[in-house]
């Protein structure tokens, strides 16, 4: 983010000030360097902030002496939170509270344990002294194979709605799969990276399996647990493995799920082994020696914005492609797709309900049918006889559900309106300037 955009930023705040907003701006200021004007908007962090962002933010209230705002933020469910957690307290003056806490801490996460907390409670490291063992790994016939992640692919008749998403994607990655002689003779690759992003719920996976079976390629899931291990190197080599695999096996797909656990941003990362692993990613994506012709690189992520620079550069996830919640006509599609082969009375009206649930995404769709379902098991229940799925059902749903995108949209709203380097979430912002959100 530039100088410009974060004035900008800064002149919204004053205005109207947001957690969200207040986030933004705090953790660009502690990236430039200037820890000092965090100050002014550590009070307004009044909602939990997950993960490093929030360790960042963390490090930087205590630095400052704003231990009530880090207390705000911090969620004690994450061993990172808790360490900080321990020194809040700590600066708070109570110290009983502390040390329970830091025990608490180190009886599931003893790497946690430092030597200035260690000597502040009087915890010797001669009492659990560290055993080292070697243990060996056993053996395989071959290091790691990829056809266990191997999954069916579908293709676009399957995904209701997204017509503008199929159709980019169609131009700029089918194609080049199916024409592959006219592209090269216009010296261009077939492959690449391409990333899916948007709120959840909303299709990213289907979508890669469709593109995958569109390319009549091989389509491989490949899941963050898949991937990281608890032994040094491991990742790297888990990492390299499946790319080899893939590249033998053109024309072939490799899906990463959840990207931001593999490629986030390494200034708020306090693992090493974290950072090797997004260089070895990179060096796998477009690498000197590496040749990934026929082999397209899908990602999807909830959180573009976490992810490290590096990854969206030229060459690498340079095509984002943006999936937003369905509109009306795919929403009732859904609908009716969900309802098939349950009892129906024949009087639910699927426009109607469509109307009523813009900005739901497919997930929360698929829910709306399942809490109508309920309503008409209990009435059938009540009444002794079954009683089929109605309209009245549906109203009963709609009154108890809400859309699970609202808050990813509003904070894609202020990463499209204030950091929208290059024009990267021109997409976002047409989708929300259009559907009001």
């Amino acid at each position: 983010m530039d100088d410009k955009t974060l004035q900008k930023l800064t002149a919204v705040f004053a205005a109207n000030p947001t957690p969200d907003l207040a986030q933004i701006i705090a953790l660009q200021l502690i990236d430039n360097g200037q820890q000092a004007a965090v100050a002014d908007y550590l009070p307004h962090l009044t909602q939990t902030i997950e993960g490093d962002d929030g360790a960042c933010l963390g490090e930087a209230a205590l630095a400052l002496g704003d231990v009530a705002s880090a207390l705000q933020f911090l969620n004690a469910q994450e061993p990172s939170h808790l360490l900080l957690i321990v020194r809040c307290t700590l600066e708070l003056g109570d110290v009983d509270k502390a040390q329970a806490l830091y025990q608490t801490l180190l009886q599931t996460h003893p790497d946690y344990a430092t030597a200035e907390l260690n000597r502040r409670f009087n915890l010797s490291s001669e009492k659990s002294p560290v055993k080292l063992r070697v243990v060996e790994k056993a053996e395989s016939s071959e290091p790691f194979e990829l056809l266990q992640f191997k999954r069916s692919t579908t293709n676009f008749s399957d995904v209701v709605g997204l017509e503008d998403v199929k159709k980019q994607i169609h131009k700029k990655i089918i194609l080049p799969f199916q024409k592959p002689s006219l592209f090269q003779r216009f010296k261009k690759k077939v492959g690449g990276g391409i990333l899916l992003y948007g709120p959840p719920g909303c299709g990213k996976t289907l979508l890669a399996r469709a593109t995958a079976g569109e390319c009549k390629a091989n389509f491989f899931n490949i899941e963050i647990s898949d991937v990281l291990d608890m032994y040094m190197g491991e990742s790297e080599q888990k990492l390299h493995a499946i790319f080899e695999k893939a590249r033998r096996d053109t024309p072939s797909v490799i899906f990463f799920d959840e990207l931001e656990a593999l490629a986030g941003k390494r200034e708020h990362s306090r693992n090493g082994a974290q950072s090797n692993t997004i260089s070895q990613f990179l060096t796998e994506l477009d690498g000197f020696a590496q040749n990934n012709e026929g082999v397209l690189i899908l990602g999807s992520t909830n959180v573009p914005w976490a992810l490290d620079s590096a990854f969206l550069r030229p060459g690498r996830f340079d095509r984002m492609f943006f999936v937003p919640p369905p509109d009306k006509v795919a929403r009732k599609s859904i609908l009716e797709h969900h309802m098939k082969d349950r009892p129906n009375a024949g009087d639910i009206q699927f426009d109607a309900i469509a109307s009523k649930t813009a900005g739901y995404s497919g997930a929360d769709l698929a829910n709306l049918v399942e809490m109508a379902a309920d309503e008409a098991i209990d009435s059938t229940i009540a009444s002794g006889n079954e009683v089929a799925i109605a309209m009245q059902h549906f109203v009963a749903a709609l009154a108890d559900s809400r859309s699970s995108t609202t808050e990813w949209l509003t904070t894609a709203r202020n990463y499209a309106r204030y950091a929208n380097d290059g024009g990267r979430y021109d997409d976002v912002l047409e989708f929300i300037n259009k559907h009001g959100k």
